[in-house]
């Protein structure tokens, strides 16, 4: 018999609270923009200005923050190539490969239940 997701959170937590690493792991990939980023870095190898215009509206800062953050997780490496001026990349390690099909799965649940927000006044204009 297949364990539930009830059943599985029943036999992983103590007194209600949830397993410490799905925990991590969900503030870690919940967090805004990290998901579009992993997205972005599917396509392979991309530069801090790459990123900024693949993901629209995503200030320096956050940018900066994020790929700091998945890059002490192991997510991604930074490549720094010494030349001039200087280039730096940022590229998803074997353990960000390993998210591939999650970030294709939650793509996939998207496209079958999620409405554009461009959608949404019109038909809540019916």
């Amino acid at each position: 018999m297949k364990p539930t997701l009830e059943t599985t959170m029943t036999q992983t937590s103590n007194a209600s609270h949830i397993c410490p690493k799905y925990e991590h792991a969900i503030q870690l990939l919940g967090k805004r923009w990290t998901g579009l980023l992993l997205y972005a870095l599917m396509e392979g190898p991309q530069r801090f200005c790459e990123l900024t215009s693949t993901v629209e509206g995503l200030s320096d800062r956050v940018l900066s923050d994020r790929l700091r953050e998945l890059e002490l997780e192991g997510i991604i490496e930074r490549t720094v190539y010494p030349q001039i001026p200087v280039r730096v990349e940022y590229k998803l390690t074997d353990k960000g490969r390993a998210l591939e099909p999650v970030v294709q799965a939650i793509h996939q649940w998207a496209e079958k239940w999620i409405i554009p927000p461009v959608l949404t006044p019109a038909l809540s204009a019916e």
